[in-house]
């Protein structure tokens, strides 16, 4: 039963924010319609983000795959998904109590400090539980000692973060309803920083102006469409019409199929937009039965792409910059003596994505473009030097991705190593 509850209920981010939802609402007590319809459309709308992320991540896997004929690269693509998987066989355990227990760490700091946030966003509450598993047993914490630091660490990353990011969460949407809960905090941190330094927010990304003729541009869907065309095109051709035909298309036109998958990518951002809208609707009036009467004045922590419907070409410029960053990284890491990490597709899109936001908060036009740029540079070299650390226990193949895992990982182990505690 322990392990349905760890794994399965909480374990499972929908239903975990669904039950958040539904606590909600019954404290408000609510008509039973209301309860009903207000649970299975939160759900519904993280089901919707994640149906929306699969399609996009299909699309960007395939990208991924003819990126690396096409100019014949081999380094590392950090993942955390894929870790975390592969770190479960001898730190599963641990890594669900950490989960669990630095949960309730979250809801009582919410409670009893200043930092009133709910952290909501269960994956990646997973994968830090999982850093920070890893992390402290390589340290020589076992058993309870491992679980209450672990958890008390995790308790206090679920609200620090979100209050690092508020002040340019208002910024962005115009309210206090809700904070950022993803742990690609200093990333956007940065981008925030860069962009009030080097840009002027006066000068927004959504002023672009848009010659009469090119007017189907506003549309987000075909903006994102006709770019990453652009890419999956350029790419196609390199990695050559014989590999794509037998290995990615089935035999399809190289080229069409290249149109395709572009397409299918904007179908992704444009049905996680669409479950971003809903869940918002649902969960920020719900929230407020918890916040009333377990937690008051509390917000809820939400994932990253809860920013994108406020600047959607910032989203588009931000992801663009990113990714430019790591290939430049690409060449710069061997260089500095560190592994190669190759820049994937999906934590470029999405901390790009919010990166360019919080840019664009501050300083416009040039701060979605310099302070996503910082974002991917980030997420270059904190993954490798975090790798140098992962390497010594066995996790060679792949590394964790956003900014935070390579922050607090390497943070902790440098302080354990330091102390000759780790190795």
């Amino acid at each position: 039963m322990l392990e349905i509850i760890m794994t399965d209920i909480l374990g499972t981010p929908a239903i975990l924010v669904g039950l958040f939802a539904l606590v909600g609402l019954l404290l408000q007590r609510k008509a039973t319609a209301d309860i009903v319809s207000g649970t299975l459309k939160t759900v519904m709308g993280f089901v919707i983000i994640g149906a929306g992320a699969t399609v996009l991540i299909g699309s960007l896997d395939i990208f991924g795959e003819m990126f690396n004929v096409a100019f014949n690269v081999q380094g590392v693509i950090p993942n955390n998904e894929a870790i975390v998987a592969v770190a479960q066989s001898e730190f599963g355990t641990t890594t669900a109590l950490i989960m669990v227990f630095g949960m309730i760490v979250n809801i009582i700091l919410a409670r009893f400090t200043r930092f009133k946030y709910i952290f909501l966003t269960g994956h990646h509450t997973l994968f830090m539980a999982c850093l920070l598993a890893v992390t402290l047993s390589v340290g020589g914490l076992t058993g309870a000692p491992l679980i209450l630091v672990g958890s008390l660490i995790l308790g206090l990353c679920m609200v620090i973060f979100p209050a690092i990011l508020q002040p340019y969460v208002r910024q962005i949407t115009g309210s206090d309803d809700f904070a950022v809960g993803h742990f690609g905090t200093i990333g956007y941190f940065v981008s925030a920083k860069v962009g009030k330094l080097f840009g002027n927010k006066e000068k927004t990304t959504e002023q672009i102006k848009v010659p009469q003729s090119l007017g189907f541009l506003r549309d987000t869907s075909v903006a994102v469409s006709l770019t990453m065309a652009i890419f999956f095109v350029v790419v196609a051709l390199f990695a050559g019409q014989g590999y794509i035909e037998s290995n990615l298309s089935a035999g399809s036109n190289f080229i069409v199929f290249s149109l395709m998958q572009a397409i299918t990518f904007a179908a992704g951002v444009y049905i996680i937009l669409a479950g971003v809208r809903m869940l918002i609707a649902e969960i920020v009036p719900a929230f407020k039965g918890i916040a009333e009467k377990i937690a008051p004045n509390t917000k809820p922590a939400l994932d990253c792409p809860t920013v994108f419907p406020f600047a959607p070409n910032a989203v588009i410029i931000g992801f663009l910059a990113s990714f430019a960053a790591g290939l430049l990284a690409m060449f710069l890491l061997p260089v500095v003596g560190l592994k190669v990490i190759v820049p994937g597709l999906v934590p470029h899109f999405f901390t790009g994505a919010a990166a360019g936001v919080f840019g664009n908060a501050t300083g416009g036009r040039r701060g979605a473009l310099f302070g996503a740029f910082a974002n991917g540079i980030l997420i270059s070299f904190l993954p490798a030097i975090l790798l140098v650390f992962l390497g010594d226990i066995g996790f060679e193949g792949t590394t964790f991705g956003d900014s935070d895992f390579g922050v607090i990982g390497i943070l902790i182990l440098s302080i354990l190593k330091l102390f000759g505690a780790a190795g």
